[in-house]
């Protein structure tokens, strides 16, 4: 072998070692869950700038954005967030799509209160960041029940939306049906059409963060209640509609979905 040529794999070798080899170990580190956490708070951070956003300039400039574009943005955004990140978190951006995840099997339940905590925290500082910058409040950006209905109407109809929105995550990531990262259309797409017929009711959150932040910021939480009891309903209805649909969850291709493709943790090996 030539002087070049060993010259040429010696570097090839230290550059798989450098991209590939050392980003590996680094996930399997225990201590390198703060990646997984900045994700999921990042993350949810972008989705909330974007769902309580349009709320809050509608305000500001009247007239400006509608409804329909005011619900279909945060399915965009949520399709965006997935394609760039769901590789690294899983890109829940949800408390009840973590909590789901874990019924099912596919993320271990010690993570879940590391990745509630920073969804809340990131729906937080983007409601924050949005108060400091349109000048209104943050309620303007929040989850209520319409005039004339009742708190419980308004959870059911979040139950449902959100029933519908686990069912969509669970069923991408499942080995039967797993699609790779064009879940994010699905799921991203389900969000759109969920806030366009079942936004008037309740306001479409079927998410506990995105509208934690602005009630928090906003300093009004009298109907927060419907915006957990009701997502997160849902969601235990939508774990068990996928068991019965496809059995036990813990698969490679769930598990991988949730938690990402790095150092994954599968209760079923056996199982796509």
């Amino acid at each position: 072998m030539s002087a070049t040529s060993k010259h040429v794999e010696g570097i090839l070798s230290e550059r798989i070692d450098q991209d590939i080899f050392q980003p590996i170990a680094d996930f399997e580190d225990g201590s390198q869950e703060w990646r997984r956490l900045f994700s999921e708070l990042y993350g949810t951070f972008l989705l909330v700038m974007v769902a309580a956003g349009g709320g809050m300039m509608g305000e500001a400039f009247p007239n400006t954005i509608t409804r329909t574009a005011a619900v279909v943005a945060p399915g965009l955004m949520v399709m965006g967030i997935i394609m760039f990140m769901g590789k690294v978190s899983g890109a829940h951006l949800n408390p009840a799509v973590s909590i789901a995840f874990s019924l099912r099997g596919d993320f271990p339940w010690r993570r879940v209160p590391g990745y509630v905590v920073v969804q809340l925290v990131g729906a937080s500082l983007a409601a924050l960041v949005l108060h400091e910058i349109i000048k209104v409040s943050a309620k303007f950006g929040s989850n209520y029940p319409a005039t004339g209905y009742g708190d419980w109407q308004a959870m059911l109809m979040e139950a449902l939306l959100t029933m519908g929105l686990v069912s969509v995550i669970l069923g991408t990531a499942s080995g039967a049906q797993n699609i790779g990262i064009f879940g994010a259309i699905g799921v991203g797409g389900y969000i759109a059409l969920a806030g366009l017929w079942g936004s008037p009711i309740s306001g479409a959150s079927m998410n506990p963060a995105r509208t934690f932040g602005p009630d928090l910021v906003g300093r009004d939480f009298g109907s927060y209640w419907v915006y957990v009891v009701g997502p997160l309903l849902g969601a235990a209805v939508a774990v068990a509609f996928a068991f019965v649909l496809r059995g036990a969850g813990g698969g490679k291709s769930g598990s991988a979905a949730a938690q990402g493709d790095i150092a994954t943790e599968v209760r079923r090996p056996e199982q796509a």
